[in-house]
């Protein structure tokens, strides 16, 4: 092979210096980004942990104790939120983040949504009377590009989370559903497993699921004080509000433990660029010492010659 066509070679494959350099020094702090974010995931992941798992058991026996009066009491009580209206209209309240980077966190929850309009819903999408609340702000834009009839939106929820504000976004849900609003609520969020898994629930808000598909009857004499209509009226709402708090925490630890994984994996990736990058670099200023090298001996045979 000829001197000219080694420097041709070198022309074409090999990058300048000045272009790995600048990717290096790109990808690296890319790199410190995603390390960054990956650390204070983590230690959001903590925090939000830990109050889930402190409400999960007294949500958990609150809807037993529901379940349990309901039972026992049977028709002797009369429980409108656990009955069929006439309203036509589905409320899916979409439960996404306020932000990106999190993998499929929020794209997952956008394909559950869509396969419950062209399944279980898709007469009730064909007419119409599917709307959608969406909490946080991925799910908002993404369901707004697509036309989807968007009633109710609560952005930045998750900034200050706490029972209060997620309350008021579950009394606009249960105010709906009493008035004759909507005929069915329904819950889509991620339910925290682990760091690495979410699993997205469809869990159905109202009207209340009967008692005798969950648990078995049981012949129990409760002494309810003032009454059992006081005391179940006082509490199923109480249920809900916990219910949809319960449903707005899974997701923001799913969230965060989402994110963390993400941005893990970010970091690894940019590290594994940085390997090919630096072996690019050595081999372009090989590449380039060599070219200068071709070229003494060219111009010296030159002045030989």
């Amino acid at each position: 092979m000829c001197k000219e066509t080694l420097l041709d070679h070198a022309r074409t494959f090999m990058p300048s210096l000045k272009e790995v350099r600048s990717r290096i020094v790109s990808v690296n702090s890319t790199q410190q980004v995603t390390k960054a974010m990956k650390m204070v995931s983590a230690a959001k992941l903590r925090r939000s942990t830990e109050r889930i798992t402190q409400l999960r058991p007294f949500e958990k026996r609150l809807s037993f104790i529901i379940s349990r009066l309901s039972s026992v009491l049977g028709e002797s009580l009369d429980l409108d939120l656990a009955k069929p209206n006439k309203g036509k209209l589905v409320l899916l309240v979409v439960v996404t983040s306020d932000r990106g980077l999190c993998g499929g966190f929020n794209s997952n929850i956008a394909r559950q949504v869509n396969n419950l309009m062209e399944t279980r819903y898709a007469s009730e999408a064909q007419a119409g009377h599917v709307r959608l609340m969406c909490i946080g702000k991925k799910g908002n834009d993404y369901f707004s590009r697509r036309n989807q009839q968007i009633i109710e939106r609560f952005q930045h929820l998750f900034q200050h989370l706490n029972f209060e504000h997620a309350s008021e976004a579950a009394n606009y849900a249960i105010d709906g559903f009493s008035k004759g609003t909507f005929k069915e609520v329904i819950l889509i969020y991620n339910e925290f497993k682990n760091i690495a898994t979410q699993v997205v629930q469809t869990e159905q808000l109202l009207p209340i699921v009967s008692a005798e598909k969950t648990t078995k009857t049981v012949s129990v004499d409760y002494i309810l004080e003032p009454d059992a209509a006081t005391i179940v009226g006082e509490l199923i709402p109480r249920m809900l509000r916990t219910k949809f708090y319960k449903a707005l925490l899974e997701s923001n630890a799913s969230e965060h433990g989402a994110r963390m994984t993400a941005m893990d994996k970010a970091t690894e990736n940019a590290g594994d660029m940085l390997k090919e990058l630096k072996i690019t670099y050595n081999r372009s200023r090989q590449a380039a010492i060599t070219k200068e090298i071709l070229e003494i001996v060219g111009g010296a045979e030159a002045l030989a010659n």
